[in-house]
């Protein structure tokens, strides 16, 4: 564990993990490379368009989309300067200026065609003043 990890809140612990399990699967699986960038998010969007294509039943993906979510979440931390924050279960980040972003529900919504992760870290990180 880094010492940037270590210095999180509690909250972070599991989505930080889902976000690099994800990352490690689709470099293994898909030889996919996700950098922590922005621009990554646009890979990432593309690659659940495609699971949905696919025609997976919304259970054999749920972890996959978790872990997606996370790995949004995460480029929205690292450009901005957010935390994560768990309250109930769910995992939200929280940028500076105090909104809250849920990437892992806006996964979610990408499987359902009504999302976009690229599109949600654009509004977190401009929200910021990033």
């Amino acid at each position: 564990m880094t010492a940037r990890q270590e210095s999180r809140p509690h909250g972070a612990a599991k989505p930080v993990r889902w976000a690099a399990d994800a990352v490690a699967a689709l470099r293994e699986g898909a030889r996919l490379r996700l950098d922590y960038s922005a621009q990554s998010l646009w890979r990432v969007d593309r690659t659940i368009e495609d699971i949905r294509r696919e025609g997976a039943p919304y259970a054999a993906v749920e972890r996959v989309l978790r872990g997606l979510g996370a790995y949004a979440g995460e480029v929205i931390v690292r450009q901005t300067g957010a935390e994560w924050s768990s309250k109930g279960g769910d995992h939200v980040v929280r940028t500076p200026d105090g909104r809250l972003w849920d990437p892992i529900e806006e996964a979610r919504r990408c499987f359902d065609a009504n999302g976009s992760l690229r599109l949600l870290c654009r509004d977190a990180t401009s929200a910021a003043g990033a």
